[in-house]
């Protein structure tokens, strides 16, 4: 497995930067000695630049593996936090050169200090998940992969899900209009069938009110032919 290049170059730069706090503890012993050492001064200066440029490209190989999802977002805070250290040590080491900070030898022991803690291949990862113990940072980011693979194909199911569900209710849609038509249609029916029955019932009552008073004319005319044959009707 390749190593990753982060961590290769982050151990470099730890490297330069004992090594720039090495050179200045030689300088300043030369100093208190009222010797010159401008051999040394250039040297530290060139270090110094190197672990400055170092950093920079620390920065963007983490600003890269976090933007395409090489690293998980975990790694990606503790490398920043390495390489904030790493920022302040080149500070310090920059005071130290010129005098108005720490002993470089005091910065040495910090560095080789972090350097024993580090031991394993990947000291980085503390607090650890279970899932990912043990594992490479290419496995991981194999794992990692495989997890928006998982999440890509649980939002294409969704995404049918709710395809689905919109060309349900538009079907459903499209039916509640056909109802409504057809319950349109039958009320014009009920009231045009209401309007033929009120007509018919209000002919229906002309014609009884007219056999009503056909019937007692009828009776009138019975009761006049029977006074007249009683009146005419001789008697003995």
């Amino acid at each position: 497995m390749a190593p990753d290049p982060w961590f290769s170059t982050y151990d470099s730069t730890c490297q330069i930067a004992q090594e720039i706090a090495e050179k200045i503890q030689q300088r300043n012993q030369y100093e208190r000695k009222g010797e010159k050492a401008p051999k040394l001064t250039v040297t530290i200066r060139a270090l110094l630049q190197n672990l400055k440029e170092k950093i920079a490209l620390l920065k963007d190989l983490l600003l890269r593996a976090v933007a395409t999802h090489q690293i998980t977002q975990l790694e990606g805070d503790r490398r920043q936090n390495l390489l904030d250290d790493l920022v302040t040590r080149e500070r310090l080491l920059l005071a130290s050169f010129k005098n108005e900070g720490a002993e470089p030898d005091l910065i040495r022991s910090s560095l080789m200090s972090e350097e024993a803690k580090r031991g394993a291949p990947n000291p980085w990862l503390f607090e650890e998940p279970e899932e990912t113990r043990g594992l490479g940072f290419d496995e991981i980011r194999q794992q990692q992969q495989k997890i928006i693979q998982e999440q890509d194909a649980g939002l294409d199911a969704l995404s049918s899900i709710v395809s689905r569900q919109k060309q349900m209710g538009q079907e459903i849609g499209n039916e509640l209009d056909e109802q409504n038509e057809i319950i349109d249609d039958l009320a014009n029916l009920v009231e045009n069938t209401d309007e033929k029955l009120r007509t018919e019932t209000r002919r229906v009552n002309v014609v009884d009110r007219k056999s009503t008073s056909c019937g007692m004319i009828m009776v009138i005319l019975l009761l006049l032919v029977a006074i007249v044959v009683v009146a005419v009707w001789p008697t003995n």
